[in-house]
This record gives C-alpha cells, sequence and structure tokens, in this order.
C-alpha cells in the first residue's frame, strides 16, 4: 500500500529569513495526524536567505541527518567540528547525550536550500558524533545509493537505527526497483520531478508510507531526486 503526503499540505511557516516545510509535526506546525512515521520523526525541507542562520543550539537523542540541494550550508557545533556542506554531501548528526550547533547560510548573496531528516536512535544516552560523507553524482545517477546505514555499509554514513537511507536522481523512463524484507516499511521523499512508486505518481514536495509490499518500483517521469528510507 502506497499512502501519499502531498508536498502542497505540509505544514508551511515562512519566517522572512527562513521558508520551512514540515512533512511531520515540528516546532510550531503541529498535526496529530502526522507525528512520524516509525522511528523517522521529522523531514524538513528549509530555504534559508542569504547570510541567514540558526543561532546555537541543543539537541539530545536523536539523529539528524542533512542533504544540501542547493547552496551551501555552514555547520559549527560544540564538538569542534566545522563544515561547508554543499550539494551531493551528506551529514550525520548524533545529538545523544546532548549537542550544540549552529547552521547557516555560508553565502551572503544566494540561498540553502536542504532536506533534514530526524530519526529516533535505538537507544537513548549516546555519545555525541558527527560525521559527512560526499556522494558523488554519478554513484546516485539511475540507481539507489546506500546512504546511511547502521553498519555503515557499502561506504554509507553510520548511524544509531535499524534503518537505511537510499538516494537516487534517475533520468527519464528509468526504472529502479527496492526490496522491502518482512515486516519492514518505507517512507520515499521526492526533492526534485516526478516519479511513480508502484504505478502512484509523485512529484516534487510529496512524500509516501509504503507498507506491506516486498518490492518497491520506483520509475521516473523525466528527470528525478529523491530519498528512501527503509525503516523497521
Amino acid at each position: 500500500m502506497v499512502t501519499v503526503r502531498p508536498g502542497r499540505e505540509r505544514g508551511h511557516i515562512d519566517h522572512g529569513w527562513l521558508d520551512t516545510r514540515h512533512t511531520f509535526s515540528f516546532g510550531d506546525y503541529h498535526d496529530p495526524a502526522h507525528m512520524g512515521f516509525g522511528p523517522l520523526r521529522a523531514i524538513n525541507e528549509d530555504v534559508i536567505a542569504p547570510g541567514a542562520g540558526f543561532a546555537r543550539h541543543a539537541h539530545h537523542d536523536m539523529e539528524i541527518v542533512t542533504w544540501v540541494l542547493e547552496g551551501e550550508l555552514q555547520h559549527r557545533d560544540s564538538l569542534g567540528n566545522e563544515s561547508i556542506i554543499r550539494r551531493g554531501r551528506l551529514q550525520r548528526l548524533t545529538a545523544g547525550t546532548g549537542i550544540e550547533h549552529s547552521v547557516g547560510n555560508a553565502s551572503d548573496k544566494l540561498p540553502v536550500r536542504l532536506l533534514q531528516a530526524w530519526l529516533r536512535p535505538d537507544r537513548p544516552g549516546l555519545t555525541p558524533g558527527y560525521e559527512s560523507r560526499h556522494l558523488p553524482l554519478p554513484e546516485r545517477r539511475n540507481r539507489l545509493r546506500l546512504a546511511a546505514s547502521a553498519d555503515g555499509a557499502d561506504g554509507s554514513l553510520q548511524w544509531h537505527q535499524d534503518a537505511r537511507l537510499w538516494l537516487a536522481e534517475l533520468g527519464p523512463d528509468v526504472t529502479v526497483e527496492h526490496q522491502l524484507a518482512p515486516g519492514r516499511r518505507a517512507w520515499l521523499q521526492v526533492t526534485g520531478g516526478r516519479v511513480a512508486v508502484n504505478a502512484v505518481g509523485l512529484a516534487a514536495g510529496d512524500g509516501a508510507a509504503i507498507e506491506g509490499v516486498a518490492r518497491i518500483d520506483l520509475a521516473a517521469d523525466g528527470e528525478c531526486a529523491l530519498l528512501l528510507f527503509d525503516l523497521p
């Protein structure tokens, strides 16, 4: 079964410096019908204005991954990490017992657009950690590229949850498939273009819960880009 979460129905808040859309309840947006999906707690699509950003703030007991879609994002944290995240680089932050960080647009001329996903870890009280990795376009062009996993397989980032994140950018008429093990489910988030998941059409901004199937077929309708979460 494929249950679509239309992008136009996401929570939308425009703060001026930040234009944000929430797939699930988050911050000032609350919708009891959309509180997460399995361990997936948040999927936020943010556009941060030039020179703006989030001041230093704290998180705990959450796995946070950030995928930049356009522009450049600056990150600083209380572990001493400082980086500029560009398109094609995935960042993982384990908040664990507590971490502080600031996030901002590294450019004073162009906006930055990013997708950020939050997952509950498999246990509380983890040691905070940081990791980032470049995932070149050829590795995710017309195929699903494993980007995050519990065991760090195939050069993926390692997070603390029995979940796998796959990234793909598909060309016109390309179809890829993903097998779901018994008892598993998936969430698909489309970040660009159009794609059909098991013959159900989705467009940029749309998400979909996928349950009760053994195989997921992803058929591109023109150029498209997506994230696929394989979840317990």
